[in-house]
């Protein structure tokens, strides 16, 4: 349980700045589209050949996976549903970093239209997972300062939820690409914020704690 509570922040804050170096690594590549925005996250997975995607969406996985064992560690005000949620967004990205593997390379249509419900039902997880805790957070002393980031984060998630639903049916697909990634990085944003939390609690007071015995 001590070696849970002390790791996980470290690799959940690890593993997101992997993610996110390679996410920006792979949108830089011309050889997607002259504009990778353009892309849905599922048509992005589905044509990279760099490896960046899958990259980014591995450690993305493990990321979620860290956060969730680091709260339970700690005894977070979390209920269940919102660890399931998290635990759920975290499998999906990691299936959708193997898939084009699993798939044939001959059905690009299929990898691209798997990806594409999938990633929308992932990317449904985490906002649903932060409205759950928003109150509980902010009765919580120890949580109480990622309460705001939280609720804005999860607002945010939201609000992209409903941008994604509308250019996909109405909108006819327009900006979509856009609308996935943004929603994407308020989700990303909204994990960093727990791992950092979870790292200030964990060593912070870890080395306050090892001073003050040190005085005696």
């Amino acid at each position: 349980m001590l070696a849970s509570k002390r790791l996980s922040p470290l690799i959940a804050c690890a593993a997101i700045v992997v993610a996110v170096v390679a996410a920006v690594t792979g949108l830089t590549e011309p050889v997607l589209s002259p504009n990778p925005l353009d892309l849905t996250i599922g048509e992005y997975a589905a044509l990279d050949r760099t490896g960046a995607a899958g990259l980014a969406m591995a450690a993305l996985g493990i990321a979620a996976f860290a956060v969730v064992a680091g709260l339970r560690a700690v005894g977070a005000p979390v209920d269940a549903l919102a660890e399931r949620l998290m635990l759920a967004w975290g499998a999906g990205l990691v299936v959708l970093a193997v898939l084009p593997a699993a798939l044939p390379a001959t059905g690009t249509d299929l990898i691209a239209q798997t990806y594409r419900y999938l990633s929308v039902a992932v990317l449904a997880a985490v906002p649903a997972a932060g409205g759950l805790t928003v109150a509980r957070f902010a009765e919580d002393e120890r949580w109480r300062p990622t309460a705001r980031p939280v609720e804005w984060l999860t607002l945010a998630g939201g609000f992209g939820l409903l941008a994604l639903v509308y250019v996909m049916l109405p909108g006819q697909g327009m900006f979509v690409g856009l609308v996935e990634w943004s929603l994407l990085g308020a989700e990303v944003a909204l994990v960093g914020v727990l791992a950092v939390r979870l790292a200030r609690l964990t060593w912070a007071r870890g080395a306050a704690h090892a001073s003050r015995a040190a005085l005696g």
